[in-house]
């Protein structure tokens, strides 16, 4: 049951819950710092889960569309963000599912992502791996991409939720309606298939911990 003084904690340790209860009052400015705050953000976790960019923000308009209408009744269980990313996780799994075709193998070309150069970053640059020669960054990033796109949905949204958004098995169970345990057992099995990708460019788990 969420009482006042539960909701006055939430606001304490998490603005965007303040800013979330304005929106309930129809405050549009609070409604556009949100959107201006996490945008990008669920555009990028989008885009490697449909593996299309367009899509991608097609999808992230329809995730605030869905925050503005279930404003009124919005109740602050939890951080702001989890909330917000389990409306993103539901829009994409109602996406895959009525996408026709999807390539099951490939990322999509472009700019390079802020959250594949923060993976990128952690090679150490002189990598005991491959001793004989100076790693290419441009061939790091293509194994990267590879070693994501390769995951399952599920494998990719929980790893993209833990490295990238930091967040923790509880949080990421909420957003991904399932247990803790699951989620445990989900990222274990995610990095070690990461690992046999990447395992030429980086030192044992050196890219792929969990949070």
């Amino acid at each position: 049951m969420v009482t006042e003084s539960s909701i006055q904690q939430l606001t304490i340790k998490d603005p965007d819950v303040r800013l979330m209860l304005q929106v309930c009052n129809d405050d549009a400015t609070a409604f556009e710092e949100l959107m201006l705050r996490y945008q990008g953000r669920i555009i990028s976790l989008l885009k490697h889960i449909v593996g299309d960019r367009d899509l991608a923000e097609d999808l992230t308009q329809e995730v605030f569309l869905r925050v503005y209408r279930a404003r009124k009744s919005y109740q602050p269980e939890a951080k702001f963000s989890t909330w917000l990313f389990t409306i993103a996780n539901n829009v994409a799994l109602n996406a895959l599912r009525t996408k026709k075709r999807r390539p099951e193998h490939q990322m999509p070309a472009g700019a390079e992502s802020a959250e594949m150069q923060t993976m990128e970053n952690t090679i150490p640059e002189n990598s005991a791996v491959i001793p004989t020669r100076q790693i290419d960054q441009k061939e790091v990033r293509e194994a990267v991409r590879t070693a994501v796109a390769l995951l399952g949905e599920n494998q990719r949204m929980a790893v993209m939720l833990n490295r990238f958004e930091g967040m923790n098995y509880n949080d990421i169970a909420q957003v991904m309606s399932l247990t803790p345990q699951a989620v445990k057992s989900l990222l274990c099995r995610a990095r070690n298939n990461l690992r046999v990708v990447l395992a030429p460019y980086v030192e044992h788990g050196t890219a792929i911990e969990e949070k």
